[in-house]
């Protein structure tokens, strides 16, 4: 099993920029996918991001891309989510969230495709 904290959430304004991190425990971590979700009040958790093993395939949802960036530092246990041109729609609790897939040439969009979760980070955009 692994444990995710995530990290870096806060206030921003509309139009700036947050970078919020996942750091994970254990060993093997390059053998997990790893996604982002994020959950904003009265709403259902929906997909923003996910990076394969090595980072060698990233998917993004319709409403961040071009925005947002999902990396990975497997020597740190860390996967990254960098939020530029921030609306005040992207508010909402962030999610880490990972899947045991050794070798995984793809990525889930589905957050039931993932086993593992962490608490989460809040981040709210003002207008």
């Amino acid at each position: 099993q692994v444990q995710l904290v995530e990290s870096g959430g806060g206030l921003v304004q509309a139009g700036g920029s947050l970078r919020v991190s996942c750091a994970a425990s254990g060993r093997s971590f390059s053998n997990y996918i790893m996604g982002w979700f994020r959950q904003a009040p009265g709403k259902e958790r929906e997909f923003v991001a996910a990076i394969t093993n090595r980072g060698g395939d990233t998917r993004y949802a319709d409403s961040v891309k071009g925005r947002f960036t999902i990396s990975r530092d497997n020597a740190k246990n860390t996967v990254y989510l960098q939020m530029n041109s921030l609306k005040p729609d992207d508010t909402g609790v962030y999610y880490c969230a990972a899947d045991y897939r050794p070798n995984a040439g793809y990525v889930f969009v589905h957050g039931q495709a993932y086993e593992y979760w962490g608490q989460g980070t809040q981040v709210t955009v003002s207008s």
